[in-house]
């Protein structure tokens, strides 16, 4: 049986490495995109207003109109209007990040967070603490952005950005592992684990085989 996920996206730069990532780990899947390419532009400090979870709910009312059986959102900074989704729809709906995080708890409790959309990581931090509290696991959680990089790779110097994002390692110190906030840091890995010790973890492999699982198991 052939599944249909649509893959909704603020920034192009999201869209290559979850597709790379659904060709390795799930290449029968259906992929459909939908691309608001204003919501990262329209993205307000602090909390979100409820425009922007009107938005949400209508990218995902489209996306179960034309037949999804799964949603998979690769936008980083809008956690609350995702949770929204989430608790309306009969379908699995994932967060980019809530995989790589229940990864990551596995694996340590000293958790090094790198982002390239500064208003993506304290929405960030707030749901892996928020997740470690409900495990009951106690967790410290360092930051770092590497504030420019995504702007220079939809520029189309991912070099440039690969190494604004591993220039970033010196700034976690003693981490059990490393994860890379934004679906578009995915190809910046090899340059993280050149540049320091721990596992370095990426959203996308993590994304695509919970979402999986779920909608198999629906």
């Amino acid at each position: 049986m052939t599944h249909r996920i649509c893959l909704i996206h603020a920034v192009q730069v999201a869209m290559a490495p979850i597709e790379a990532s659904f060709k390795r780990l799930w290449p029968e899947a259906e992929r459909m995109n939908l691309l608001e390419d204003r919501l990262a532009a329209d993205r307000k400090p602090g909390e979100l207003d409820a425009d922007m979870y009107r938005r949400f709910d209508t990218l995902a009312d489209y996306a179960i109109s034309v037949g999804a059986d799964g949603i998979l959102y690769t936008c980083s900074a809008f956690g609350p209007a995702i949770e929204s989704v989430q608790r309306r729809l009969p379908v699995p709906v994932f967060k980019p990040n809530e995989a790589m995080f229940t990864d990551a708890l596995k694996r340590g409790r000293r958790i090094g967070l790198i982002a390239t959309f500064l208003p993506s990581l304290q929405p960030m931090v707030d749901e892996l603490r928020e997740m470690a509290i409900k495990q009951n696991i106690d967790v410290s959680i360092a930051t770092a952005c590497a504030d420019g990089a995504q702007q220079i790779l939809q520029a189309g110097d991912a070099q440039r950005h690969h190494e604004m994002v591993a220039g970033q390692v010196k700034n976690l110190k003693d981490c059990d592992v490393i994860l890379l906030a934004q679906f578009s840091m995915a190809g910046a890995r090899e340059a993280v684990e050149a540049a320091t010790t721990p596992p370095v973890l990426t959203s996308p492999d993590s994304a695509v085989e919970a979402i999986r699982a779920a909608v198999e198991a629906s």
